[in-house]
């Protein structure tokens, strides 16, 4: 019993690990490379939750080490990509200056995430994550079509860093991609998202992730006025 309360706490150090290898892979270049092991961190982040409910071994030292791992996967390296992709564009600044309040909004998401009760079945503001892989994404839409490089010009991202730094942090609902049922009716929401972006992925790829991201955020205030 006390080596399988554990098990899930391994899928967690394989995010962190993969975040760090990830963050030296981005200093030396190798961004590409650094995307695809955020893609696979966020693989073991969604299995560590999954493993732990399967063994029922749910624990406050699981709930800790996740948003550390978070923090340094979905926190600090989207703030190296996006170093990457601001370099030579900020002219005589320099972008770490620029950046540093992803990583600060992504602790305070998490932060808050830990403590606030009122987030058990939504979120409020978007999940650290979901804008990792809305920056980690960028430079694999950008190998896949080129041309889309030229709108990366310093105000767009800009924009997508104080942006969704903002939207960490701000107290918008956003539904969760969590079933207590398999009823239609009671998830329709979850299930026609998650039908939606199945067929964006298979036609568009990577650039159908920042597009999924946007949707989310969008789908998710639509759905909060209407219900008010």
């Amino acid at each position: 019993m006390a080596l399988k309360k554990h098990i899930p706490n391994l899928f967690t150090l394989g995010n962190l690990i993969c975040g760090f290898i990830a963050i030296y892979q981005t200093i030396n270049g190798n961004v590409i490379i650094a995307a695809y092991l955020m893609g696979t961190a966020g693989l073991l982040d969604f299995l560590d939750g999954f493993v732990a409910r399967l063994l029922k071994v749910n624990s406050d030292l699981g709930k800790q080490l996740d948003s550390l791992a978070d923090m340094v996967t979905f926190g600090v390296l989207p703030g190296f990509i996006m170093m990457h992709l601001l370099d030579g564009k900020t002219g005589s600044i320099n972008p770490l200056y620029l950046i540093i309040i992803i990583p600060a909004c992504a602790a305070l998401r998490l932060a808050k995430f830990n403590i606030d009760t009122r987030q058990s079945n939504s979120f409020l503001g978007v999940p650290t994550p979901a804008t990792a892989f809305f920056i980690g994404s960028i430079p694999l839409a950008f190998r896949q079509y080129p041309p889309l490089e030229s709108i990366a010009t310093l105000p767009v991202l800009l924009i997508i860093t104080f942006g969704l730094s903002f939207l960490m942090i701000s107290e918008i609902p956003l539904f969760a991609l969590k079933f207590k049922n398999f009823n239609f009716k009671e998830n329709k929401l979850q299930f026609i998202f998650i039908f939606s972006s199945l067929i964006l992925v298979l036609i568009l790829k990577f650039l159908s992730i920042p597009i999924i991201i946007l949707g989310y955020i969008l789908i998710s205030i639509i759905s909060w006025i209407a219900n008010k």
